[in-house]
């Protein structure tokens, strides 16, 4: 019997909800149920407000004889029950107000156990009304505040976090409102200079209610007097010169009042035109030659700036300059055509000459004696024999030549003095043939010695002879001196030709 009743007791309890959150002007339900009455008897059931230890305030009460009853009127109007009844007397409070924060505890009168109760804690919560703004400030050497950033009536306090480019610090201070909410105020300190008007801070608020952090940048403003510089002067005015110009250039915080132009000489000359930063010399004359001064003032106070202007004498002016400098370069550009021209024709010339072309209108010496041109002193001679005829080379071409031509190509030297390698000995007094035609350029040392032949070869001549008769030994090689055999090589390389039909010819030698 006991330990059933033990049980009971324990079993009986007020169901109610630990804690709950809600913002001023919001509504909030306020949750609480007997559990497991049995044979207790639910006598009546109250809330009972605790905004601070040791304070009790009954707000709502219900009898099931009597009915309902508010009795706080801090409470008057915004409390009601929602099911009017003992086993569930869960309430609710609209309007809130900061101030109602703190314990609701439903308290039930039962028979024959006593009281039950259980307790609900509201949490008010305020979200914080932040601003940040700059705080005008001039130049100096003491820290000074230059910018604040508030959060103002949170609950709970709000964390304010400075990020900044420039070298300061910041301090926070707190205070709480009547209602239990904290204003949060920062202030940002440093020692302004002219550098900093303009530079960014941001300011970064952190609070719970938020959703995310609020931040916000300012632009310092730092206020100072006039720096005052004068731009445009190149140290090339010239008597005549127009349009030259000084720029008044100007830094200062807030912007300059008044800028004036002043010339150390006294009155600014008569071809000055000055319009607010600038001023225009129409045309720079001995009147120029002075020290021009720029004056700028603001609110803190005046500066300025002076620039020494020396006029030079007159120039030519640029354009007819540049128009002589074309010149002289158009005519230097000519003389080295013409020179390339000059130097074009005499290598063409003495390249005909070296070939054997006629030049300067003179022509070629027949075999026959006819006045067609003089080749000089040495020729050479590529002979192209028929296929048909007695005296064919199935060789190829055959070079020769002979010392000492006349003007009319006959060969001034003896028939004895030929090299072997003549397809024909021709003898002193008879006609020129076309094997006698020699290429008379002039040659110097090095180039006969390719053509210099070996006089001890004798038999190699005879049989040259022995073929051109008929006979059926073939014509010997073409032999050069053995000293000179690696230079006939490179020269019979460099001078012979290949032809579509597998024949060679020289480039230079003329066939007959």
């Amino acid at each position: 019997m006991l330990i059933s009743l033990a049980s009971c007791i324990i079993a009986q309890k007020v169901q109610v909800d630990e804690g709950v959150e809600a913002y001023p002007t919001e509504s909030v339900t306020l949750r609480c149920q007997f559990i497991g009455g049995g044979s207790t008897k639910l006598t009546q059931v109250s809330w009972i407000w605790e905004p601070v230890d040791g304070q009790r305030d009954n707000i709502a009460v219900f009898h099931p004889t009597y009915g309902q009853s508010f009795p706080n009127l801090l409470f008057k109007d915004r409390v009601t029950f929602l099911h009017p009844n003992l086993e569930n007397p869960t309430i609710r409070i609209s309007n809130l107000r900061m101030a109602d924060a703190g314990r609701y505890t439903c308290e039930y009168a039962t028979y024959p156990t006593g009281n039950e109760q259980g307790t609900t804690t509201l949490i008010m919560l305020a979200k914080p009304k932040n601003s940040a703004d700059i705080v005008t400030v001039q130049a100096g050497v003491k820290s000074v505040v230059v910018a604040q950033c508030v959060a103002a009536d949170s609950k709970p306090a709000a964390t304010i976090n400075w990020i900044s480019s420039v070298r300061g610090n910041y301090s926070t201070s707190t205070t709480s409102g009547p209602d239990g909410t904290v204003t949060v105020r920062s202030d940002y300190r440093l020692v302004p200079t002219p550098d900093d008007n303009d530079k960014e801070v941001t300011c970064a608020v952190d609070q719970r209610t938020q959703e995310r952090q609020w931040t916000k940048t300012l632009r310092l403003s730092v206020e100072y007097p006039p720096f005052v510089t004068i731009s445009g002067y190149d140290h090339n005015w010239y008597v005549g010169r127009s349009n030259a110009e000084l720029v008044c250039q100007v830094k200062a915080n807030p912007p300059p009042t008044a800028i004036t132009w002043k010339s150390a000489s006294g009155p600014l000359p008569d071809s000055v035109v000055v319009e607010n930063d600038r001023l225009t010399i129409r045309k720079v004359d001995d009147a120029v030659n002075t020290t021009f001064i720029c004056e700028v003032k603001n609110k803190h106070g005046a500066n300025s700036h002076r620039i020494n202007v020396l006029v030079n004498e007159a120039l030519e002016d640029p354009s007819s300059t540049g128009v002589v400098a074309g010149a002289v370069i158009g005519s230097l550009l000519a003389l080295l055509l013409v020179v390339a021209l000059i130097g074009v024709l005499l290598t063409r010339s003495r390249r005909q000459q070296r070939r054997g072309y006629p030049n300067n209108g003179e022509s070629i010496t027949t075999a026959g004696g006819g006045s067609n041109g003089d080749y000089g002193n040495k020729a050479r001679l590529l002979f192209i024999s028929s296929k048909n005829g007695a005296s064919t080379n199935n060789n190829g071409p055959m070079y020769t030549y002979r010392e000492g031509c006349d003007a009319t190509g006959t060969p001034t030297e003896n028939a004895n003095n030929y090299h072997p390698h003549h397809l024909h000995h021709a003898s002193s007094g008879n006609p020129s043939t076309p094997h006698d035609i020699l290429l008379c350029a002039e040659m110097d040392e090095a180039e006969q010695r390719k053509y210099d032949l070996d006089d001890s070869l004798d038999e190699d001549e005879e049989r040259y002879d022995r073929f051109g008769e008929g006979g059926s030994v073939p014509p010997g090689a073409y032999h050069p001196h053995r000293g000179h055999q690696e230079e006939m090589d490179v020269y019979l390389d460099d001078d012979m030709e290949s032809q579509r039909d597998g024949s060679v010819i020289s480039r230079t030698a003329i066939y007959v």
